[in-house]
């Protein structure tokens, strides 16, 4: 495999992809879900009783650790977590190409599974530095999937079946947050799959597994301890119940679940220009989710999860992750709310699942059958390439958006509650939110932190 040891200079190509975009796309300044934490947490990062609360847990703590740093060293630097935001999908693609080279995968699929993962399709969440987390989280899931693939197939390294008991310890009580949800599940499931096909090995590999699953359901047991204390807040959300809106609007969750299907190969802000009907939406959606049924028989007719689990773990995690998103998102009463960027790095899980299982099964498959392989790749590439491509389009408005919020924080005490609210897309819908911006940024001055560090204005975007 020496002459595929290039495959890892695709992630790093990814990351220095990914720091730049964020050059031009953003500038130093806190919006949105900032101000929530800023008034939170700040200044005071070393308090105890700011981290020792009942729903820790669900505030990520790894969270607290990267504060501390950005307050110490970096002066509260927006920047410093998308930086980390970035690495941490470097470290998923890192991941991803040893998958590649263990299984002696083409040169082609790893460039279409490269392209997949460093899309622009999650701009949200790269620009938006408090999510940054969410893609160690993700990092974290592939290495723990990894491990148990090589435990599934044998050929384990020292000390793998040792991670597979510490790994969701760490993971679902430090890093993971709400997305321990579909990775316990995931696992569950995996784990229950081996014990069926170990089912005439003996009791002892079947403790193994039990064990196994063990280790994942007690953290996750914790960690819903731990939410039963949190009080959600999500702005714009209806207060009413499931089962009546679905018998009253069927159609509206079958547009959402296909719409968020659709989002993996058409950007929500491009479709709402470009599409006048529904038909485009359902259309993309509905080959999206061909893809995945494909994929899924794949694995059986070609029974690839005996041989190696990761694939079907990605397949799984993806459907998982739409299923979750349409549950608890539904009562927006927004159809195209599932395509939202801040979903695309939950749902393309699934679709490197589906690239994976393809390029497993290229193999052994009919000519038909690759064509058919081969058009919903191509999909895929062109679909990522393009919202990629709009991104890159518009990524200087996004500056510009940024450098005037700098320049509004500047003087923002000369500015009204709801230049606030608007300009630093903080909960819109609620008056009151304006007087929460105007306090995380009298946090901020009092510090000399972030944009009051040095009390200039980023530069202004590039043409």
């Amino acid at each position: 495999m020496k002459e595929q040891r290039w495959y890892y200079l695709l992630p790093l190509a990814g990351v220095l992809f990914g720091l730049w975009y964020i050059r031009i796309a953003s500038a130093d300044v806190i919006y949105s879900d900032y101000v929530r934490l800023v008034n939170s947490y700040l200044p005071d990062v070393w308090n105890p009783s700011k981290f020792l609360v009942p729903d820790v847990l669900t505030r990520i703590p790894v969270n607290y650790l990267a504060r501390i740093i950005n307050t110490s060293l970096f002066h509260y630097s927006v920047s410093f977590d998308q930086v980390l935001g970035v690495l941490s999908l470097g470290l998923s693609g890192a991941l991803l190409m040893g998958y590649c080279r263990e299984q002696r995968l083409g040169a082609v699929w790893v460039l279409l599974i490269t392209a997949v993962l460093f899309s622009l399709n999650k701009w949200e969440m790269m620009l938006n530095g408090s999510g940054w987390p969410h893609f160690l989280a993700f990092a974290g899931f592939y290495y723990h999937y990894r491990v148990l693939e090589r435990v599934w197939r044998g050929c384990e390294k020292p000390g793998d079946r040792g991670k597979l008991l510490w790994l969701p310890w760490v993971l679902i009580l430090g890093v993971t947050g709400p997305y321990c949800a579909i990775y316990t599940v995931v696992l569950l499931l995996a784990y229950g799959l081996k014990m069926l096909l170990l089912r005439k090995e003996g009791r002892s590999r079947i403790r193994e597994y039990a064990g196994y699953m063990t280790a994942v359901i007690l953290p996750f047991i914790l960690y819903l301890i731990s939410n039963s204390f949190a009080v959600e807040d999500h702005a714009g959300m209806q207060d009413i119940p499931l089962l009546p809106q679905l018998l009253e609007t069927p159609g509206y969750f079958v547009r959402f679940v296909v719409k968020s299907f659709a989002s993996m190969v058409v950007g929500a802000e491009y479709a709402r220009e470009a599409f006048s009907t529904n038909l485009p939406y359902l259309v993309l959606g509905g080959l999206v989710m061909a893809a995945y049924l494909l994929a899924l028989w794949l694995q059986w007719r070609c029974r690839l999860y005996e041989k190696t689990i990761f694939p079907l773990i990605l397949l799984g995690s993806g459907g998982l992750n739409h299923a979750l998103v349409t549950f608890t998102r539904w009562n927006f009463l927004i159809e195209d709310y599932g395509m939202s960027s801040r979903y695309a790095l939950q749902f393309q899980v699934g679709i490197l699942g589906i690239l994976l299982t393809f390029a497993l099964a290229w193999r052994s498959g009919r000519a038909v059958l690759r064509g058919v392989m081969g058009a919903m790749a191509v999909l895929f590439l062109a679909g990522n390439v393009q919202m990629t491509e709009h991104e890159l389009e518009i990524a200087h408005y996004r500056k510009e958006t940024c450098t005037e919020r700098a320049r509004l924080a500047l003087d923002f005490e000369n500015r009204t509650d709801d230049e606030l609210r608007e300009n630093f897309e903080y909960r819109t819908s609620r008056p009151e939110s304006g007087q929460a911006v105007r306090s995380a940024l009298t946090i901020l001055k009092e510090q000399g932190w972030n944009v009051f560090y040095d009390g200039r204005v980023p530069e202004a975007a590039e043409q």
